[in-house]
C-alpha cells in the first residue's frame, strides 16, 4: 500500500490575537507560531496506521519554504517513511488550483494506492485542495471522513454529511481522501523522535522537476481572486440581566414578547 499524504504548516491562532495586515490582504503572521495543519495531522496518523496494519509505505509532502521542513520532519519522526519539499516560491499566492496542480506532479511521480489530505487548512478554510487534486488526477475521491477500512483494491469510508448525518462509501483504488479530525488520536511526538529523524534526507523538487511551466501556477495563473479580508462588525453587547429570580424572570419574558417569541 503506497500513501501520499499532503500537508501544510500554519500558523497557530487558537489563542492568539490576530489582526489583519493593513492592506486587508491576510492576517499579519509575525508574532505567531507556526506547525502542522491540524486536519493533516489526522491523515498522516490514519496513513501510517493503515500501514502498520497492511504494509506499505507513507511519503508526505508540503508546498513551502524551506522551514516547512520542520513539520516534514515531525511527520517522520510520526512514522511516515519519505517526505518531499515543493519549493514554494514559484507557487507564492497560489489558489487551490494551482496547489493542487503542483500535488498532482507529485502524485504522478510515483504508484499511490491513496492520497490523503487534511479537510480544510486551519489558514484559508478553503477544503478544495483535495476534491481539486482529485479532479486532476481523474480519481474518485471522498471528503470529511471519519473512517477508513482497506479491502484488496478498494477503501470502504465513513464520511460526515450535515445534521448528524453519516454516509458509507467503497472506492476502488487509487483514490484520494479528505480526513476530518477525530477520526484517530494522532501519536504524540517526542523530541527525541525528532532528534533520530533530523539527519534524513528530504529532497526539494523545483518547478522544472514537476514538469511545470511558470505561467501554470502562483498568483498570475489563479482562478480565484481575493478581495480582502474584514474584521467582522461589531454586534450589540449582551444585556446583562441583575435582581432578584422574579425580577429577571420578568424581564426576560419582556425580551421574549419583545421579540415575538412569546404572544
Amino acid at each position: 500500500m503506497e500513501m501520499l499524504v499532503c500537508v501544510k504548516k500554519v500558523p497557530d491562532t487558537a489563542d492568539a490575537e490576530v489582526s489583519l495586515r493593513s492592506d486587508g490582504s491576510g492576517i499579519r503572521e509575525e508574532d505567531l507560531a507556526f506547525g502542522i495543519n491540524e486536519w493533516d495531522n489526522y491523515a498522516v496518523e490514519e496513513a501510517i496506521r493503515i500501514k502498520e496494519k497492511h504494509g506499505g509505505k507513507v511519503t508526505v509532502v508540503t508546498i513551502g519554504a524551506a522551514d516547512s521542513e520542520d513539520v516534514l520532519r515531525r511527520c517522520l519522526a510520526m512514522g511516515a517513511d519519505e517526505a518531499i519539499l515543493v519549493d514554494e516560491a514559484p507557487f507564492h499566492g497560489a489558489d487551490p488550483y494551482g496547489l493542487a496542480k503542483g500535488l498532482r506532479a507529485v502524485a504522478a511521480k510515483g504508484s499511490y494506492d491513496l492520497v490523503f489530505a487534511g479537510t480544510q487548512a486551519g489558514d484559508d478554510g478553503y477544503a478544495m485542495v483535495g476534491p481539486v487534486l482529485a479532479g486532476y488526477l481523474g480519481w474518485p475521491h471522498a471528503t470529511l471522513v471519519t473512517s477508513v477500512a482497506i479491502e484488496e483494491r478498494a477503501a470502504s469510508v465513513t464520511r460526515e454529511l450535515e445534521g448528524g448525518l453519516e454516509e458509507m462509501l467503497k472506492l476502488e483504488l487509487p483514490a484520494v481522501l479528505t480526513i476530518q479530525t477525530g477520526i484517530n488520536e494522532p501519536r504524540y511526538v517526542s523530541i527525541m523522535g525528532i532528534r533520530k529523524v533530523r539527519a534524513k534526507e528530504i529532497p526539494t523538487l523545483s518547478l522544472l522537476e514537476l514538469g511545470l511551466a511558470p505561467g501554470e501556477v502562483g498568483a498570475n495563473a489563479n482562478l480565484l481572486k481575493t478581495l480582502g479580508l474584514a474584521v467582522p462588525p461589531a454586534g450589540k453587547q449582551a444585556e446583562m440581566l441583575r435582581g432578584t429570580p422574579v425580577e429577571i424572570a420578568g424581564r426576560i419574558l419582556e425580551l421574549l414578547k419583545e421579540k415575538g417569541g412569546v404572544m
